[in-house]
């Protein structure tokens, strides 16, 4: 789990370094990186991609608990394992379809450097794979009740040390 929040961390700041790079050349040498914005985009793919990984694992997706907040414990964590069904349902397909674009790119290049895309959706494809792989992880936790693994709900949470 952790190397994938370090993949996800590194792809956003290589995101960041990029585009700062690119203005400070471009403000002060008038002179801009090639292929920065194809770069960016591609590198944002990837981060958003392995970022899924990381939000599906912890359970930290953007919800809305008004019914969640209102069950019982069992309640919670039969909602809990419907949600992620639901999860595992979207994630696995689309993980196909990311690894289905890898072949499809074929000579596909960018604009200035004529760098292969395939290289980066390759990379976003382990990611969305990953998404798919911690879905299925989370859901069987979830369905064991390990209230250590689980991130998600309340209902394994304590009070205390």
């Amino acid at each position: 789990m952790a190397a994938t929040e370090t993949v996800a961390a590194v792809f956003l700041l290589l995101i960041a370094l990029l585009t700062a790079a690119n203005v400070t050349l471009r403000d002060l040498f008038a002179w801009q990186i090639p292929d920065w914005f194809d770069g960016t985009k591609l590198l944002m793919g990837i981060a958003l991609f392995w970022g899924i990984a990381v939000a599906t694992y912890h359970g930290s997706h953007i919800a809305v608990d008004i019914v969640w907040e209102h069950l019982q414990r069992r309640g919670q964590r039969v909602l809990d394992i419907v949600a992620g069904f639901i999860t595992l349902a979207f994630l696995a397909p689309m993980a196909w379809m990311v690894f289905s674009k890898v072949l499809a790119s074929g000579t596909q290049a960018t604009t200035d450097l004529r760098i292969p895309l395939m290289w980066f959706t390759a990379v976003a494809a382990c990611g969305a794979a990953a998404g798919a792989w911690l879905a299925l992880a989370r859901l069987w936790t979830l369905v064991r009740g390990d209230d250590e693994a689980d991130t998600g709900g309340e209902y394994g949470a304590t009070d205390g040390p």
